[in-house]
C-alpha cells in the first residue's frame, strides 16, 4: 500500500512539475512576443533601406521657359569689314539634241562650233553665220545639207557635194577647220572666239574659197535672220 501512494504521489508531482513547466514557456513565449515584432519590422525596414532605388526622371525644360543662365557677348571693332562672299557662277551648254529639234541656221551654227570643240561666243556664231549666207544665201542655207559647201566627205572636191543630214554635214566642217593645216589661221580665231572680223579675215585668206570672198568685198557684217531648215534635212 506504501509503494501504491508513493506511486500516485509521483505522478502527482510529475504532473504539476509538467503543468508548471508549459505556463513557464507560456510566460516567456509572451514576454518575447513583442520583441520578435519589434525585430521584424525593424528587419522590413533595412530591406527597404538598402535595396537600391531607382533615379528619378530628369526633368526637361520646357520650350516656353526662358533662358536664365549666363549669355555671352562679341564685341567687334568698328574697323572690322564684312569679307565679300564669293558667288560661283555657272554655265549653260546646248546640246547637239536640242539645236536639231529647233532646226534653225542659228542652231547649226551652233551645232559646227559644238562639234568642233570651238567656244560657243557671239562672236563665233556670228561670223559663221555670215560665212554661211556668204556660201549659199539666208533663205536656202541648207542646199544640198552642205551650207559652208564643204568638199570634206561629201563627194564632191569642189564643195557642191551633198551629205545625208545637217547633223552629218555639221560634223565635217568641224573636222575640217581641226584637221587641216591650211586652216589653222581660222581655226585659232574661233579658238579665241573674241572677234568676229579678225576670223572672216582668216576665212577670206585661206584656200576655202577662190574667190577669197572678194578679201572682204563680197562679205556682209548685216544681222543674220533666222530661219528654220525642213525636218527633212535633219534625218
Amino acid at each position: 500500500m506504501r509503494d501504491a501512494g508513493q506511486q500516485v504521489r509521483g505522478e502527482r508531482r510529475a504532473a504539476r512539475i509538467h503543468a508548471a513547466s508549459r505556463e513557464h514557456r507560456a510566460r516567456i513565449g509572451r514576454r518575447l512576443a513583442p520583441l520578435a515584432a519589434a525585430f521584424a519590422v525593424l528587419s522590413l525596414g533595412l530591406t527597404f533601406a538598402l535595396t537600391p532605388q531607382a533615379p528619378a526622371p530628369a526633368q526637361m525644360p520646357g520650350a516656353s521657359e526662358a533662358f536664365s543662365g549666363d549669355t555671352q557677348t562679341v564685341s567687334v571693332a568698328a574697323d572690322v569689314a564684312a569679307p565679300d562672299v564669293s558667288h560661283e557662277s555657272y554655265v549653260s551648254t546646248t546640246g547637239p539634241e536640242t539645236l536639231v529639234e529647233s532646226g534653225t541656221n542659228h542652231d547649226w551654227a551652233k551645232l559646227v562650233l559644238i562639234s568642233g570643240d570651238f567656244p560657243l561666243t557671239q562672236a563665233n556664231i556670228d561670223v559663221m553665220l555670215r560665212w554661211m549666207r556668204q556660201e549659199n544665201g539666208p533663205d536656202n542655207w541648207w542646199n544640198r545639207n552642205n551650207p559652208l559647201n564643204n568638199g570634206n566627205g561629201s563627194g564632191g572636191g569642189s564643195g557642191l557635194g551633198s551629205y545625208a543630214t545637217l547633223s552629218i554635214a555639221a560634223e565635217y566642217a568641224a573636222d575640217s577647220l581641226r584637221r587641216y593645216a591650211f586652216y589653222d589661221a581660222i581655226e585659232a580665231s574661233l579658238e579665241a572666239g573674241t572677234d568676229a572680223n579678225a576670223t572672216a579675215q582668216a576665212i577670206w585668206a585661206s584656200p576655202w574659197a577662190t574667190s577669197h570672198y572678194g578679201y572682204g568685198s563680197h562679205w556682209s557684217t548685216a544681222p543674220v535672220k533666222v530661219i528654220t531648215a525642213p525636218e527633212s534635212a535633219w534625218g
